[in-house]
């Protein structure tokens, strides 16, 4: 497992541990040229979205990893984690219906993750 397929990965984990809803990967590497891939995930509440990004950024902080950028926290309604080739997006209900990444990103292939039990 390469680098970034292990931050995909420990991102997933921390997001579903803090139950994300319909959680989402994207594979747009053939098809972007600034990232690999995207995790779109939904939270209940300004306060959930909130603790995912927490759960998700302390996640990758302890693989060394830090984000470039982390946009939209004081609203917490659509929240972007940019970092490099790995982009998470955290969404209200109600703003991940209004953008609609998946159909915006259609020729993106869904990535199955399997989570490791390490």
């Amino acid at each position: 497992m390469n680098q970034s397929s292990e931050e995909l990965q420990a991102a997933v984990k921390a997001a579903l541990s803090k139950n994300a809803q319909d959680l989402l990967v994207l594979d747009i590497k053939d098809i972007s040229s600034f990232a690999d891939s995207f995790i779109i995930a939904t939270g209940t509440s300004n306060r959930h979205i909130k603790t995912l990004v927490e759960s998700i950024e302390e996640a990758l902080k302890a693989m060394s990893v830090t984000p470039l950028s982390i946009e939209g926290l004081t609203e917490a309604k659509w929240v972007l984690m940019d970092y490099g080739n790995l982009i998470v997006h955290i969404f209200d209900e109600e703003s991940r219906s209004f953008y609609d990444l998946p159909k915006l990103w259609s020729d993106a292939s869904e990535i199955q993750v399997e989570l490791s039990t390490k």
